[in-house]
């Protein structure tokens, strides 16, 4: 399956809105999920092909010239104008998605696969929380849009700085808190310390956490540390890791994924009665 751009918006300056059309959707059938993605497949400048190519055929060409799989949420479907929209980001000509985005235009094509189910917010929750980078923020506008109505959403969004901030709406009652990256130190711990300092949400909450590596592992240990999510509960995944190509990233991503899976943070224990021997409990 394949779409041709009608139209692309830069909706900040890591975050590339590309819009796809023509016939090659004739077949598209939207999820049910919020967190849908499709499989996109870039070609390398080497590629003695076009779009679309025969995707088992390319398999046998030399590295260099086979397309490079990329996963890109399903910002959103139009069924009447069988328009299909994807929010990319990108970081200069760093990334193979990125940088075709960045390119893009009206009439280039786009192959891929899907969409794949992903995460769904759970409809009976008390309370949403939603974490991530500009990576993760196209999938977290699409579970903010898609909570029961008037239930607490809380969003926890890492951008460079204001100019990467976006519109985002909800049903629910929405909090929005933008962290800004551009001049700290150890951009690794800032979403979890901002999430470690959010008031206390009441009742069952549904979390969703996408984007950095090292980062979303650390929400991942503040959530379950301090018992504000429950591991049913908790969608995490990694998207991307610093200091990594998105190749390098691909050949460990198997590896890291089950090392943070097999973790299981400690929870914080009660404050001890009076007279009884002071505990440590790891917290700051």
């Amino acid at each position: 399956m394949y779409g041709e751009v009608v139209a692309t918006e830069r909706l900040t300056p890591q975050l590339i809105r590309v819009v796809l059309g023509g016939e090659g959707l004739a077949g598209f059938q939207p999820s049910e999920s919020s967190d849908a993605y499709v499989n996109c497949f870039f070609l390398p400048d080497a590629a003695p092909y076009g779009v679309p190519f025969d995707a088992e055929s390319v398999r046998e060409l030399p590295r260099d010239q086979r397309p490079y799989p990329r996963r890109i949420t399903v910002r959103a479907w139009d069924p009447v104008r069988r328009e299909l929209t994807l929010d990319l980001a990108a970081h200069g000509d760093v990334g193979y998605a990125g940088r075709w985005a960045l390119g893009a235009q009206p009439g280039a094509r786009l192959q891929f696969r899907g969409p794949a189910d992903g995460y769904l917010p759970h409809p009976e929750a008390d309370a949403y929380l939603f974490v991530g980078d500009e990576s993760a923020l196209p999938a977290i506008a699409v579970c903010a849009e898609s909570v029961p109505a008037g239930r607490p959403v809380t969003i926890v969004a890492e951008v460079d700085d204001a100019a990467g901030e976006i519109a985002l709406s909800s049903p629910g009652e929405l909090s929005i808190q933008w962290v800004h990256r551009a001049g700290r130190a150890d951009p690794d711990a800032l979403l979890a310390d901002a999430v470690a300092a959010l008031p206390r949400p009441e009742g069952v909450v549904s979390a969703f956490v996408h984007g950095e590596a090292v980062a979303t592992r650390a929400v991942r240990r503040v959530l379950l540390r301090e018992r504000i999510v429950d591991l049913d509960h908790l969608s995490c995944s990694p998207y991307w890791r610093r200091g990594y190509d998105d190749e390098q990233w691909r050949a460990i991503k198997g590896d890291w994924v089950r090392e943070v899976n097999a973790e299981t943070p400690q929870p914080v224990q009660a404050a001890p009665t009076e007279g009884a021997p002071s505990i440590s409990n790891g917290r700051r």
